[in-house]
């Protein structure tokens, strides 16, 4: 994409699209081409204006923000960020947005000037990287469901980081899992407000048990551990079975939690231990995905044509962390069929 990124706002609130309008206005690299106050002219100005990327309110009068979602995604998809204020209700509907196709979420610019410029930053770096995303039509392929193979070992644990794209691709890679498959540990970036309402909706939709990550919570077959977004690293212990751990401490990358501090600690794993990397900004997960395969443990990274933002895994493949990089719809099996006795299984 040459020159500025063409961003059209959808908001029914006169304050917030003006709060928004500003804060996108005043980076360079970024030309608000105009502003809706419902769908029904948001659709029109898509027409005229042709944006490159919206941002859009969850809760909207008249058709919601869902319901316009899912018509962009299905009519003329495109990069979509969702504007939701923090609460139960809009982290629920934020999270059928991700689903659905919405590249990536942000809460409302609120709180004090320190609170707003963070804010701010936000989201322009997030409207930047929508920009660049790749944004499919959401028909997308059903991941074929797959079963634990013949012999898989009992102390396998299966670690995954991911960020922008991540909610849809572990929807995706998760519903194919087995009830029966190792323990799951995952770092997905989103808002603190967010994880509990994600965990919630994964395991109504999965075969596998999916809860938010407690401190000191043993791990469990058939069992997958969303790292929680509120400002804690989240690492596994040692020990027979292995237990959870959850501190505070400082960003690592940017991150709390990080990708690669799990990947770190999961790496003391060696040949038990499976890891993969899907779609998202940034490098975070690169160098601890790195530390597993050289611990032996088995590594995996999306590849670029079905990750909406190819930059984690592309950072983690240009090391030589990735062992092999797979399609989103191949991830499940290859995943399984690591956690064999032997290397190559």
């Amino acid at each position: 994409m040459t020159g500025r990124i063409r961003t059209l706002i959808v908001d029914d609130s006169a304050s917030i699209r003006a709060v928004l309008a500003r804060i996108l206005s005043a980076d360079p690299e970024i030309e608000v081409v105009g502003q809706a106050p419902e769908p029904h002219t948001a659709r029109q100005m898509i027409k005229d204006l042709e944006p490159d990327v919206i941002t859009l309110d969850v809760e909207m009068p008249g058709m919601d923000g869902l319901s316009f979602l899912e018509r962009i995604m299905r009519l003329r998809p495109m990069p979509v960020v969702m504007c939701s204020t923090l609460t139960a209700k809009g982290a629920a509907v934020t999270i059928e947005a991700l689903r659905l196709g919405a590249v990536d979420c942000i809460a409302k610019p609120s709180g004090n000037a320190d609170d707003l410029l963070r804010d701010a930053a936000l989201l322009r770096s997030t409207v930047k990287a929508a920009a660049r995303s790749s944004v499919r039509a959401t028909a997308t392929a059903i991941t074929t469901p797959v079963t634990m193979p013949a012999g898989a070992r009992e102390d396998a644990v299966v670690a995954i980081g991911s960020s922008t794209g991540g909610v849809e691709a572990l929807f995706s890679l998760l519903g194919a899992l087995p009830a029966d498959c190792p323990p799951i540990l995952i770092v997905q970036h989103m808002p603190a407000a967010f994880t509990g309402s994600f965990a919630a909706r994964l395991d109504r939709e999965c075969q596998l048990r999916v809860k938010e990550a407690t401190d000191g919570s043993p791990i469990e077959r058939g069992t997958v551990y969303i790292a929680p977004g509120s400002d804690t690293h989240m690492t596994l212990l040692g020990g027979p079975s292995g237990a959870l751990r959850l501190t505070r401490g400082d960003p690592v990358g940017g991150h709390r939690p990080s990708v690669d501090v799990l990947f770190r600690s999961v790496a003391k794993r060696g040949a038990a231990a499976v890891g993969a990397i899907l779609t998202g900004m940034g490098c975070d997960g690169a160098e601890g995905l790195l530390a597993m395969r050289q611990a032996g443990a088995r590594t995996f990274g999306q590849s670029q044509e079905s990750c909406v933002v190819y930059g984690m895994p592309r950072a983690a493949k240009t090391i030589g962390a990735v062992e092999r990089e797979l399609s989103l719809s191949a991830l499940p099996g290859a995943i399984l069929a690591a956690c064999g006795k032997k290397l190559g299984n």
